[in-house]
């Protein structure tokens, strides 16, 4: 039987605070049933799954068929490890992928992924140092995987930047700077660009007509929603930016790129198909960088998300490319691994178990490739709002998520 994790996290820290992921140890703490970090992604995905095969292979006590375990690389930023994968290194013929988030479900399915990376030279107009010179600050919003949670409508910082730039137009601020984002899978929860104001009055009534119009439509869904400005002291004798000729295009064309649900599935009731997140952007200096990850379980679909996101970008002469991407897990008809922890799942729980494709991405799709006869399975205890600094995980069902891989290796 193979066991499966992969060893890299998300790393992401709450907005203005200073944490260093190379010599910094994850600040965890314990809040009743759930397990918590403070101020950053806790690493629970997917580092409960390799704790417990590491639990399984230490173990003295365990009754178990033979064992091979499989730890990946990069898993976070584009499939790497599983990719890399070689033939003949596995001779197990079942594979228990140890990296889905509820408890009461198993995968048997997911998406496959693509991202789409853009880049831009553009000339630059300057300014002298005193002029009027802010930071527009997008903050507080509740980020979080840009797979399985791109369904719920939360707000993307940068799209909102776009929004904000686009209302005011290139007559009302000259853009410096733009930063946005934390990692290639994650929703953005901040965003910040830095403006020259070339007309103060209509600056101030156009930002807070826009901030008051998107702080009510986002009132329920993202409460610590924060949308500021504040006077910026340049660091050169003069201030750079974008020249107004390209900023107009630029930001419509950022305003105008697909973020969101593209598709639903019309086979699985209530999954998502296919979807585009705008991930990162960094703009200064006469360069501009930025990049998507679009998603799907179907491969044409997976393909027609990633040319629509980048053709707004390909109109105003940007360069794009596109990542070689992984591909999705199909859900076979016929799975023995299924059956048999469908079983056990309904003798020692007392219901049944919820069975289900996911829209986030899986290795088991890539594994597939090299070894196209695994039957394969995907489980887990429940962690929330990974990819987010707001990530945990349950204790009582890391406990349930045990009991099920112990009696399930014991049984085979």
């Amino acid at each position: 039987v193979i066991m499966q994790a992969h060893l890299d996290m998300v790393h992401k820290a709450a907005d203005g605070l200073n944490f260093d992921f190379n010599t910094q140890g994850i600040d965890m703490w314990v809040d009743g049933d759930w397990v918590r970090a403070r101020g950053t992604t806790l690493g629970a995905d997917n580092g409960l799954g390799v704790s417990a095969i590491l639990a399984v292979l230490a173990s003295k006590d365990l009754s178990h068929p033979p064992i091979e375990a499989l730890f990946t690389l990069d898993e976070e930023q584009g499939m790497g490890g599983a990719l890399g994968l070689q033939p003949g290194l596995l001779t197990g013929k079942t594979m228990l992928n140890l990296d889905s988030e509820e408890d009461d479900t198993f995968t048997i399915g997911c998406a496959g992924g693509v991202d789409t990376l853009a880049s831009l030279d553009y000339t630059e107009t300057a300014y002298g140092p005193n002029e009027p010179y802010f930071a527009i600050h997008i903050t507080g919003l509740r980020g979080g995987h840009s797979g399985l949670q791109i369904h719920e409508g939360r707000a993307n910082a940068i799209k909102l930047m776009a929004r904000i730039l686009s209302a005011c137009g290139e007559d009302v601020v000259a853009l410096a700077t733009m930063r946005g984002g934390s990692a290639r899978n994650a929703i953005p929860a901040q965003c910040t660009s830095e403006v020259v104001i070339l007309d103060q009055q209509r600056f101030d009534e156009i930002f807070a007509k826009e901030a008051e119009g998107i702080r009510e439509e986002f009132r329920l869904i993202e409460p610590n929603l924060s949308i500021t400005t504040q006077p910026v002291k340049p660091e050169f004798p003069h201030i750079s930016t974008m020249d107004d000729t390209m900023q107009k295009p630029f930001v419509l064309a950022l305003q105008a790129v697909v973020n969101g649900v593209y598709r639903m599935s019309p086979v699985v009731p209530g999954l998502v198909e296919a979807s585009s997140n705008l991930s990162l952007i960094s703009l200064g200096d006469g360069h501009a960088e930025w990049s998507g990850l679009q998603r799907s379980s179907v491969e044409s679909s997976k393909t027609d998300v990633a040319r629509t996101f980048a053709a707004p970008f390909q109109l105003i002469g940007a360069k794009v490319v596109h990542d070689a991407g992984y591909p999705g897990w199909s859900p076979s008809a016929e799975s023995p691994i299924l059956d048999k922890m469908k079983t056990l799942y309904r003798e020692l729980f007392g219901h049944d178990v919820k069975v289900s494709a996911c829209h986030a991405g899986l290795e088991c799709g890539v594994i597939a490739i090299t070894y196209p006869d695994l039957d394969m399975i995907s489980f887990g205890p429940n962690i929330h709002e990974a990819h987010s600094e707001k990530e945990c995980c349950s204790i009582s069902s890391v406990q349930k998520f045990w009991k099920l891989l112990t009696t399930t290796i014991a049984s085979m």
